[in-house]
């Protein structure tokens, strides 16, 4: 497997308790949660946007700069990208260094992530503002034995990233905001069922005209 491939899918999780308790019983080894602050940046013109890439800025237990571009050849059941990663010894200066070379902040997002190991599968718990999800990361046979064990249903997987669902949520729902923060979101209430259709794969190229990023996130 190319080192520079991520493999992942995603799943709405309505209440994350039971799905909690389920991973401990499987044994799950759970490494904490953490607060994440991501920034997109872009240079002005917002070329890499137009080529589907995205570079993102994270503040978490450790600074990441990360770049994700479309992988050679296009994946329908998993969301595969291409992805380079390296750790920084400063989030602000980092942006700094970014700035100079013509890459701006362009849109925030926040969230809530508690990770989970189950072999060589990544489990993620993600709090959105907007809404709970489960992603998992790892092999495509791990993350499809781990959807079984888990009991998901497999065509309800959602392959958009967090920043093409709240680009729907934005134009549906005529939200005044760019920034995906918990206080833009205080207050709204969305009933997020009503959306989920549009982020299953076969409907995701009529619901949206969005580039595919990853938020991870």
């Amino acid at each position: 497997m190319d080192n520079h491939l991520e493999t992942e899918v995603k799943f709405y999780i309505e209440e994350m308790g039971p799905l909690r308790e389920r991973l401990f019983k499987l044994g799950a080894i759970h490494q904490g949660r953490v607060f994440e602050k991501n920034l997109r940046l872009d240079t002005l013109d917002q070329k890499l946007l137009k080529q589907n890439a995205l570079l993102r800025l994270r503040q978490a237990d450790k600074a990441t700069l990360t770049f994700k571009s479309k992988p050679p050849i296009e994946d329908t059941q998993f969301k595969t990208l291409t992805e380079y990663e390296v750790e920084v010894s400063g989030f602000e200066s980092m942006k700094t260094i970014l700035e100079a070379l013509d890459f701006h902040p362009i849109q925030t997002y926040e969230k809530w992530r508690e990770t989970f190991v189950m072999g060589d599968t990544l489990v993620l718990m993600d709090a959105m503002p907007y809404g709970n999800f489960l992603e998992l990361e790892g092999t495509k046979a791990g993350i499809l034995d781990l959807v079984e064990e888990l009991g998901l249903d497999w065509n309800r997987r959602i392959l958009l990233n967090y920043l093409a669902m709240f680009e729907i949520l934005k134009k549906t729902l005529n939200l005044p905001f760019e920034d995906v923060t918990f206080s833009h979101f205080s207050g709204l209430q969305i009933d997020l069922t009503n959306f989920l259709p549009g982020f299953y794969p076969g409907d995701q190229a009529r619901s949206s005209s969005f580039p595919v990023h990853d938020s991870r996130p």
